[in-house]
């Protein structure tokens, strides 16, 4: 099981926003997806999840080309998204929210009511999020990172719709997940994105591709690190290759940009991390 990426491209009358990027993502790898504004990194997941069509190259996953497929389709195989800003039901409780999409592989008539169904597997996985205790609130009155956090345990309920026990892995696609969010939030939810990542019980370790803006949550998480620039991958590595990466740090992070998350300064310089990022 595997994501591949091969000659993508996205144009908006005439204007090249993807520029024949190729790149893989396997289970049990947290790849991240970064880079200034504008440098096409939602037009690139947007085309990896099916919102938006591909003007050239392929998307493959376990070896079936899919970028022709619906978002619905892709979800099937076991591909799953979320977005900037936190998508929910908010007329609906937590509970109901992820039981929602455990129930969609099973069908659901009209006449169906979400309180009859059976609540364990969606339990089971707003416990996975820390999310058990407000399993009967109304979704509106979550605070935001709360939201957040229904929504990734959405995500892995509509994966398989057997509360993430996936028999084999999935892809889950996690657009800017720390946007909004505080630094301690940040931290605790990309713990758990990257946790992910790991077996769990019969579920097997998801492959996880995800865009961020905030430093903090990408070094120290992702195992991968790609820098979208002018809609081309400029820079491909770890987080410390990427770090001292010259075109990087003079396109994007900045030159004064401090790699502390990583443990160390790729330029020896006594500077304080930041823990977003600051166009140079």
């Amino acid at each position: 099981m595997t994501l591949q990426v091969q000659g993508l491209e996205k144009h908006f009358d005439g204007v090249r926003a993807v520029r024949g990027i190729s790149f893989a993502v396997v289970p049990g790898e947290c790849v991240a997806l970064i880079g200034p504004n504008g440098a096409g990194k939602s037009t690139s997941f947007a085309c990896i999840a099916g919102q938006q069509r591909a003007s050239a190259g392929t998307v493959r996953w376990n070896g079936e080309r899919i970028d022709r497929l619906t978002p619905a389709q892709r979800l099937q195989r076991g591909i799953a998204r979320t977005f900037q800003v936190a998508q929910t039901f908010d007329a609906l409780s937590v509970l109901h929210n992820v039981q929602l999409l455990t129930q969609l592989p099973r069908g659901m008539a009209a006449y169906d009511r979400l309180a009859d169904a059976d609540s364990a597997q969606a339990m089971a996985l707003l416990q996975q999020v820390g999310l058990a205790a407000l399993a009967h609130s109304d979704a509106r009155s979550l605070p935001y990172g709360a939201k957040k956090r229904l929504e990734l345990a959405m995500a892995l309920a509509g994966l398989t719709g057997t509360a993430g026990a996936a028999p084999v892995p999935g892809l889950l696609l996690l657009d800017e997940p720390a946007a909004g969010l505080s630094a301690d939030e940040r931290v605790e939810l990309m713990q758990l994105v990257k946790s992910l990542t790991q077996p769990q019980g019969a579920r097997a370790g998801l492959a996880v591709l995800y865009t961020e803006h905030n430093m903090d949550a990408v070094f120290g998480v992702a195992d991968r690190v790609m820098v979208l620039i002018d809609g081309e991958i400029a820079a491909h590595g770890t987080p410390g290759e990427v770090a001292r990466d010259t075109t990087v740090r003079q396109r994007y992070l900045g030159k004064w940009w401090s790699a502390s998350l990583l443990g160390s300064d790729p330029d020896g310089a006594d500077n304080p991390a930041s823990t977003e990022q600051h166009d140079a």
